[in-house]
């Protein structure tokens, strides 16, 4: 019998696009709730790397906007994107009308916010959407230009090389679009929403460089990683589709 070439293509998509959608919506939760020391020594030298934990999953949202690109072509791709903001904006609901229905915290009568415990910290959940607002805000400009210019370059660079070399296309379009998006995150999370871990004490772009850096540099050795686990899955999923050779699955 013919496989069911339609309902294999989207089967994959779905599986795809639901990894991309759910890691996204699970980052900008997570965002700047903790930071995770990563700094090394290298010949005695010490090198900082800070990242966010809302940085660890990034990186496979870019991973599944490659085999996204490459299976089913740029408008594939840049429909996933846009999808992606309306998550954002969902998730920024769901916590403004969690927050704003009545519970069983204590408010303070003259803000109508939540009073402070003995800690002087905010009630969790309060908390937590505090934190996710910061890093939603400062994700949502970011996200948009990052994963645009990821797409765009995939396929500038696949059209360049003719289909070949998936390597370079997969890692030269997530290099730029990376570091646009950990600039933009890193900045606007600061400037924006002042949830940056800072040392008043210290010189303030030293420390934002040292995040940006470090977010990269985290970002693209995933990246470099993924090279593999991109190829073999595009080499199985290729006649899986009923795809050849550089073919992309145009029906929907």
């Amino acid at each position: 019998m013919q496989p069911d070439y339609h309902k294999r293509r989207q089967r994959v998509f779905l599986v795809l696009s639901g990894i991309f959608l759910g890691t996204l919506a699970l980052l900008n939760v997570l965002g700047i709730s903790r930071f995770i020391d990563l700094s090394f020594d290298v010949f005695g030298v010490s090198i900082p790397m800070v990242v966010a934990v809302g940085v660890l999953p990034y990186p496979v949202t870019f991973m599944c906007t490659d085999l996204i690109s490459e299976l089913y072509g740029e408008k594939k791709a840049r429909d996933m994107v846009w999808v992606g903001v309306l998550l954002n904006g969902w998730v920024i609901f769901l916590l403004w009308l969690g927050g704003a229905l009545p519970g069983f915290e204590p408010m303070d009568p003259s803000t109508g916010t939540p009073m402070l415990d003995e800690a002087g910290r905010l009630p969790v959940f309060f908390e937590v959407r505090e934190l996710a607002f910061g890093a939603v805000a400062a994700s949502m400009l970011a996200y948009l230009v990052a994963q645009f210019c990821d797409v765009r370059l995939f396929h500038f660079w696949k059209k360049i090389t003719r289909g070949r070399h998936l390597w370079l296309r997969n890692n030269a379009s997530t290099m730029v679009s990376q570091i646009v998006d950990t600039t933009a995150v890193i900045l606007i999370t600061h400037f924006y929403a002042s949830a940056l871990p800072i040392n008043d004490a210290e010189a303030l772009w030293p420390q934002l460089l040292t995040f940006i850096a470090s977010g990269y540099v985290f970002k693209l050795l995933v990246a470099f990683l993924d090279t593999g686990p991109i190829y073999l899955a595009v080499r199985y999923l290729r006649p899986y589709l009923g795809l050849q050779g550089t073919e992309e699955a145009r029906d929907d």
